[in-house]
């Protein structure tokens, strides 16, 4: 078992700044628009020939009311019955990327995510599994990972058991904080009661796993707030949590541009936040997956990350990182081999293009070998936090020290500073530098040196 993270206040203080989650490398913020339909086209015809597993995730954009801390692609309206063009043109989606791809091609992963997909009706989604089920092989006998992102105001117990009837076994559940002058000053009020509701469904219909999102940096939030909140959630006793640091970026995100600076916790108040959490979740037995996530010790995640097979993904930590990502929707994100597409993050261009038999791909890359070799090193240090570098060098056919002769004095620096064991087998994290990973991954990204690090979120 990996050893308990550590926190070294010195080190955080140090080390914590403005960097990628590293979903993917080359990350997003590379994506450019030389790449489009025909580019996914062919990816989807290579992966086909591969005969690879599939990952799919599928983006329904629609919230009835607007959460100021929101970064996600979304239209907010009242309005049901905007979901049904929309509808439309996904399931058009679904039939021509359903041509390239083989039966043979088995959906192991399924994730609606949003916006709200419980937004549509129940009718509208048991089409919309209906036409995945004609149109790709998902599994009928439940051994899938089928999960969808959940908004307890907007389910039942009647939503989860459709949901449950539908294929769907793991829910991730937003929560981000229970205090009530929190949850006003973000415009989402959600009671503890709503949310263990919906929890108490999906126990008893047997869901596999429940996940819930927790945010600290938000406005009116202390520590001792914060903390209270934890403990309310320990007490659901959720599979997995996830602990976002709200990054505070109203000049890219207008939402958040209603929220009150003046009301933003100080940097000092967000690290005693994260600080307690960690200690929280310890003491209730969750484990530290990395970058924000914590899971019970039996859980999926944990044996993955324990045996070694732990891969990170768009979906972020995954079980399914052998599997091509077909992402579906507005802005949705496909990874299938060494390509990387983006579907447009305009609506109306989304529809249009499909509306003339196109696909919506307006972004991308294509890896090159380079790029191959710097995510296999982010992957394994993000996902297990130690490098080998004979099983590197052998799998890539490079000298490790040679390659990265330009960034070893850092890597040196970073090991004198406690952050790292560095000697002639590999890297190893140590229990003090896990926090700050994502610092460490950012020496091994040859993009970031020309990006301004005021678009991403610090590390801690």
């Amino acid at each position: 078992m990996l050893d308990n993270i550590r926190w070294d206040a010195d080190l955080i203080r140090r080390y914590d700044l403005s960097g990628p989650r590293y979903t993917s490398y080359p990350t997003a913020v590379q994506f450019h628009e030389g790449v489009g339909p025909f580019d996914m086209l062919h990816a989807l015809r290579d992966s086909q020939k591969a005969g690879r597993p599939l990952s799919l995730y599928v983006h329904i954009p629609f919230c009835a009311n607007i959460c100021y801390y929101c970064a996600c692609n979304k239209v907010i309206t009242k309005d049901r019955g905007r979901s049904a063009p929309y509808l439309a043109r996904l399931i058009h989606e679904i039939e021509i990327v359903s041509r390239h791809l083989g039966r043979g091609q088995v959906v192991e992963q399924l994730h609606f995510g949003g916006g709200t997909p419980t937004f549509l009706s129940p009718g509208q989604l048991r089409e919309l599994m209906g036409q995945l089920r004609t149109h790709l092989h998902l599994l009928d006998d439940d051994s899938g990972d089928y999960g969808i992102e959940i908004d307890p105001r907007e389910a039942d117990w009647s939503t989860m058991g459709l949901l449950r009837e539908l294929g769907f076994n793991r829910v991730s559940l937003g929560v981000q904080d229970f205090d009530l002058e929190v949850q006003q000053a973000v415009n989402r009020l959600q009671s503890l009661d709503e949310t263990r509701a919906i929890m108490d469904a999906a126990r008893t219909l047997q869901y596999r796993s429940i996940n819930i999102d927790l945010i600290y940096g938000l406005p009116k939030q202390t520590p001792s707030r914060f903390a209270d909140t934890v403990e309310q959630v320990i007490g659901l006793q959720p599979d997995r949590l996830s602990v976002f640091n709200y990054a505070h970026l109203p000049e890219r995100f207008m939402p958040q541009r209603r929220i009150n600076t003046a009301d933003l916790p100080s940097p000092g108040q967000k690290l005693e936040m994260l600080q307690r959490t960690i200690e929280q979740l310890s003491e209730a037995g969750y484990r530290y997956i990395g970058m924000d996530h914590f899971a019970l010790p039996d859980d999926e995640l944990a044996s993955a990350q324990e045996d070694g097979t732990l891969q990170r993904n768009f979906q972020g930590y995954t079980t399914h990182g052998h599997c091509d990502l077909v992402g579906l929707g507005v802005s949705a994100i496909s990874q299938i081999g060494d390509f990387y597409g983006q579907n447009s993050t305009d609506i109306s261009h989304y529809m249009s293009s499909l509306d003339n038999g196109q696909l919506a791909t307006r972004r991308g890359l294509h890896c090159s070998k380079d790029d191959r070799v710097r995510r296999a090193v982010i992957q394994q240090l993000i996902c297990h936090f130690q490098l080998d570098f004979e099983a590197i060098e052998e799998s890539l056919n490079i000298d490790f020290r040679g390659y990265f002769a330009d960034i070893w004095a850092e890597l040196e620096r970073f090991a004198a500073d406690g952050l790292i064991k560095l000697d002639q087998r590999g890297i190893d994290v140590t229990p003090a530098g896990r926090l700050l990973v994502r610092t460490l991954c950012m020496l091994f990204d040859h993009y970031l040196p020309t990006q301004s690090l005021q678009r991403f979120s610090r590390v801690i």
